[in-house]
């Protein structure tokens, strides 16, 4: 039973992350699927109607599914791994708390990324607060809150780590544990509450942000990691965890599980790339030609075909699976061998 436990803690993420790559290439989709810029006889551009990008929420949930399906994969390997210290459960342990932090950095680049882009939109100012609200500030704040979540669940408020040690659940640990989440949310939630003051003065202002603005943004985030600073030496100073066991070979151990690792992402990043590359190539703009009228030359969507999907979008899904199938196996030919079940 154990040992499908830790085969399921393995095999979860790696599903969860075949959902988040087709969620990524329904989101560009979505997007080329959208109103496009169109132009009069004249040549002058015609921009579509305000609309809810709803790619944006799309990209959201795959990142979404893939980081709570790591994190509690995380959570049992780790539970496993507090009752029996095999090969298997620390391999999961391990392979898990990657896959937890490339969620976090996949959530941070998202909230970044909004913020971005939120300054080269198409006229944004004439969008309606509520169309603003939800393709801007709304997915921002959610990927604030899950990134803050899956920190302070996986990393702080958590059971059975074998890293820290056993002690009672008094009032002393309570504080220790308030204060090393608030450690890791502060700069968190400090940085997104500064952005988006940024865009609240960007969109009332309607003008590129003054050098003052952009000083108290600084303020802001400087402030939340100073906070975060205080409370990371609070916990500390609160119970100093007493000196671990230092063992041979284990840093050549992990470094060699990084490294098996990498291979196996480096492909996965080309399957991302190379599936939103098949599916942007369903965009097109026609041939010009001697006489055609400017209202005529606007971009066009390819059907999905046969030919397409083998020729562009299998190779890519290949890729995935390959890297999945990889990363699975290699993790249970060097670690199956020593656990039980």
């Amino acid at each position: 039973m154990e040992l499908t436990q830790l085969k399921n803690t393995i095999r979860f993420p790696l599903i969860a992350l075949i959902f988040t790559w087709f969620s990524f290439m329904a989101a560009i989709y979505i997007g080329i699927r959208n109103p496009q810029v169109t132009y009069d006889n004249n040549g002058q551009p015609i921009y579509p109607e305000p609309y809810v990008a709803m790619q944006t929420y799309v990209i959201l949930l795959g990142i979404t599914v893939f980081a709570l399906v790591a994190l509690q994969s995380l959570l049992k390997a780790l539970a496993i791994r507090s009752k029996n210290e095999s090969s298997l459960a620390r391999a999961s342990h391990r392979f898990n708390n990657l896959g937890v932090i490339l969620s976090l950095l996949a959530g941070s680049i998202f909230a970044i990324g909004n913020f971005l882009g939120a300054w080269n939109s198409y006229d944004p100012n004439n969008d309606p607060v509520l169309i603003r609200f939800l393709n801007v500030y709304l997915p921002i704040i959610l990927a604030t809150a899950l990134v803050v979540f899956v920190i302070l669940r996986a990393f702080v408020f958590r059971k059975d780590a074998p890293d820290i040690p056993n002690v009672e659940k008094d009032e002393s640990l309570a504080k220790l544990q308030r204060a090393v989440g608030l450690a890791y949310a502060s700069p968190i939630i400090g940085t997104a509450i500064a952005i988006i003051f940024g865009l609240i003065v960007y969109d009332i202002t309607k003008t590129d942000l003054d050098t003052w603005i952009w000083v108290v943004i600084q303020v802001i985030i400087a402030t939340s990691i100073i906070l975060g600073t205080r409370f990371a030496a609070s916990a500390k100073q609160a119970r100093p965890l007493p000196p671990r066991e230092r063992r041979s070979g284990v840093a050549a151990v992990s470094l060699n599980f990084v490294l098996s690792i990498v291979f196996g992402v480096a492909v996965l990043f080309m399957s991302f790339s190379l599936g939103a590359q098949a599916v942007d190539s369903l965009l097109y703009w026609p041939e010009w030609r001697e006489g055609m009228p400017q209202s005529e030359y606007v971009a066009k969507l390819s059907d999905l075909t046969f030919g397409w999907f083998v020729s562009d979008f299998l190779p890519a899904l290949f890729l995935l699976l390959l890297a999945e199938f990889g990363i699975y196996r290699t993790l249970l030919i060097r670690n199956l061998e020593k656990t039980k079940d």
